[in-house]
This record gives C-alpha cells, sequence and structure tokens, in this order.
C-alpha cells in the first residue's frame, strides 16, 4: 500500500513557480529520500503534505485519504519533524513527551510506557538535564521521540540532519532505519550520502520538478559505471601508457583514469603484451552525487 501520494501537484508564490507537476508516492514501512537543492521547493512540498499550505492543482493522498488545506483530519497519521525543532527548555526529555501525551488525550499509564520506549529508541534514556543543555543533535533525537510519540503511519522530517556533525548525522540516520519499523518515513534533504546509507527510494526534486525517482539500485542504474582507474606498479610506466592512450588521464602517482569502458580492451592487451605490472584495476561506480549533478546541470 502506497502510504503517501502526491498526484500532479503544482504551487506558485506570486510569480515563482515553486512546484511543477510533481508526483510520487512512498510505500508503507519504507524510508524515502526527498532530495534536492536548498530552495528546491522540499519544504513547501512538506508544507502541502500537512495541510499547512493549498496547492494549485493536484492531490496529496495519506493513508488513502485526501488531504484538505486547513483540514487536519490526515495529520493523524503524520508525525513531523521540522528542520529546528523546538522545546520547552526548562522541561527533561521524560517531563516534555509526557506533556506531549497529556495535551492529546493519551491514558496516563500508556504515555509513561511510550515515553520510556521512544527515549530508548532514539538514546536519551539515561538524560536526566534539562534540555536548555542539549546539542543539536539531542535536540533533534528528541524531536524524532516527540514525532514518533502518537505511533504516526507517516513520519516526515525536514532537513533532520543538515546541521549535525558527523556523529551526530550518523545516530539521527540510525534512529531513522529504526523507525521504519513503526512508520514510513520521508526526508528530505540535500546530503547524499545520507541517501545512499539509509533510503529504500528516492525522488530528484529540480527547478519544481522531480526529475529522477524509483528504488535506490533503480536510480544509481541510470547512470552506469562512469569510468575505470588504473595503477600501476612502477611509475616508469606511467608516461609510455600516456603517450600510447591519450585519452587517458592523469590522476596522480601511478593511477590513471579511463572514462570510455570501451577501450579498456586495448588497454589490457598493451599491458599484457609488454609484461607491464599492474596494481589494481577498479571499476568505479556512479554515486548519487554524480547523478545528481548531471541532472542539475552542473
Amino acid at each position: 500500500m502506497e502510504m503517501l501520494t502526491l498526484s500532479h501537484i503544482a504551487k506558485r508564490f506570486g510569480e515563482k513557480q515553486v512546484l511543477r507537476d510533481v508526483s510520487f508516492s512512498v510505500p508503507e514501512h519504507t524510508v524515502f529520500g526527498f532530495v534536492g537543492q536548498n530552495g528546491a521547493g522540499k519544504t513547501t512540498a512538506m508544507k502541502l503534505i500537512l495541510g499547512l499550505l493549498a496547492s494549485d492543482s493536484g492531490e496529496i493522498f495519506v493513508n488513502g485519504m485526501p488531504v484538505r488545506y486547513g483540514n487536519t483530519a490526515t495529520n493523524r497519521f503524520v508525525g513531523y519533524l521540522p528542520d529546528v525543532p523546538e522545546f520547552y527548555s526548562y522541561m527533561t526529555p521524560l517531563e516534555y513527551l509526557r506533556f506531549c501525551g497529556e495535551i492529546t488525550g493519551i491514558p496516563a499509564d500508556e504515555i509513561a510506557s511510550r515515553s520510556e520506549e521512544l527515549l530508548c529508541l532514539v538514546g536519551l534514556e539515561n538524560e536526566n538535564r534539562r534540555i536548555q543543555g542539549f546539542s543539536r543533535g539531542m535536540k533533534q533525537r528528541l524531536g524524532v521521540a516527540q514525532a514518533l510519540f502518537g505511533r504516526p503511519k507517516l513520519l516526515i522530517c525536514d532537513e533532520p540532519t543538515s546541521a549535525l556533525d558527523p556523529a551526530g548525522r550518523k545516530e539521527l540516520l540510525d534512529i531513522l532505519v529504526a523507525a521504519k519499523e513503526q512508520a514510513t518515513v520521508l526526508f528530505s534533504t540535500h546530503i547524499l550520502s545520507d541517501v545512499e546509507h539509509i533510503c529504500d527510494q528516492i525522488a530528484f526534486l529540480h527547478n519544481g520538478t522531480i526529475v529522477v525517482q524509483g528504488s535506490l539500485d533503480r536510480v544509481r542504474a541510470v547512470r552506469k559505471a562512469v569510468a575505470t582507474e588504473l595503477e600501476l606498479e612502477q611509475s616508469k610506466d606511467v608516461p609510455l601508457l600516456l603517450s600510447i592512450f591519450g585519452y587517458l588521464k592523469h590522476l596522480g602517482s601511478n593511477r590513471l583514469l579511463l572514462e570510455n569502458a570501451g577501450h579498456l580492451p586495448d588497454i589490457l592487451r598493451f599491458l599484457a603484451d609488454r609484461r607491464i605490472p599492474v596494481l589494481r584495476i577498479e571499476r568505479q561506480e556512479a554515486t548519487l552525487e554524480d547523478l545528481f549533478m548531471e541532472v542539475v546541470g552542473k
């Protein structure tokens, strides 16, 4: 079942067309990466999903129900983590989660057990300090716990790792993978390494349009291996190969780059005939960064 579907969504602010005919679907219990440059329209799309903005055209469905602007019926299925979550800083994490449970009308016994469960999930079960002393990463983790408190079917995270250090990013990404057992996860980002680490499916948003989407393997297959790297044993052989095969690029030291794999048999034959020792021949797979930079025309 598709937990989230956007169908032909468009949104304009004045003269600026932010989203153009955007369509994609997010299956249940997947981690879906919504990828785009800063200002690409990712946050606008998320506000449309939450019913905080009205689209100019198209439809959005959450858990099979249509999203209506200003009508939050579908939001009972959604947990949301903004890029900069805010808290009552004088509270401890446990006090804050219990407060969240109380204002949403959850029974007291369930509030206690759910608070403990989520604090363990995000690694804050032993934190009794007030939130005002928390690092940015700790606040993001508490924000995930808060967003999951009501057992949402869809967890939306807007640039959750953008201001975190490498250790904080890894911790939060691990939490999002674990959260997939409880909810479908949609997170927007421009950090492509995060996408490669945890996403099942992705969509690239550029100039308000989805330009590539699908499973991670399918998206990678859009652009196959881009080059082959050769590393020779002896540096004296490098000038010889460069003089014979003008299309080779010198990467420094004893390493050479071949961008057209069709020439590889000729080079291998040359190396074998002259018994030139080779340390390594490695095919370079296209990365998401390669594809994304190609898509945005840079």
